[in-house]
């Protein structure tokens, strides 16, 4: 698992992530106490945690629908936390005004965002059945979709990970020492 996190971490876009992380971390220190204070920093915090969390994501998959939802949940997540800080900054219950500082490292975050996705392969996608990426409503639509997606470059990288994990023989020795202990008692 340590190789998966070593290539994610190495991108640029999840290191302007931490940028920001540590962003949200320090501007909700600075807080003042207030009765929205702990709500606005959960809510900075959380969503930077969120960014990040949503980048391993779509980088653990190839699939273009599933790491493109991944982005719009990370945009989300960028407006929130940006929303939060403006927020702050019009009751006044932060020590500085950090509204522009964030600004800065959140378009920051967006040119390194968008260069990011717009590498994912836009070939290699199935249909959801939401109908938001294709529109099944003709069976040409439908009989292209099944040629799109590449089963065995899709199940390939389950095998790869499988690697990594050892193999689903080696579960079932281990219930049947668990089986033959449970005996001997």
């Amino acid at each position: 698992m340590a190789r998966r996190l070593e290539k994610f971490e190495k991108l640029p876009v999840y290191q302007k992530s931490q940028e920001l992380f540590d962003l949200a971390d320090v501007i909700a220190e600075s807080l003042k106490e207030d009765s929205m204070k702990e709500h606005l920093a959960i809510q900075m915090c959380s969503n930077a945690a969120l960014i990040q969390a949503k980048i391993a994501g779509a980088e653990g998959g190839s699939l273009y629908s599933l790491r493109m939802q991944n982005a719009v949940l990370i945009k989300l997540a960028v407006q929130d936390m940006f929303n939060a800080v403006s927020f702050a900054s019009m009751v006044k219950i932060n020590e500085e005004d950090y509204v522009q500082l964030m600004r800065e490292k959140v378009e920051e975050f967006r040119l390194v965002f968008v260069e990011w996705i717009r590498g994912f392969d836009k070939s290699y996608d199935i249909p959801d059945n939401w109908a938001i990426r294709f529109d099944t409503s003709t069976p040409e639509q439908e009989k292209m979709e099944e040629l799109m997606f590449d089963e065995d470059r899709f199940f390939g990288e389950f095998n790869e990970d499988d690697e990594d994990m050892g193999s689903f023989d080696d579960f079932d020795d281990d219930e049947e020492d668990e089986d033959k202990n449970d005996d001997d008692k």
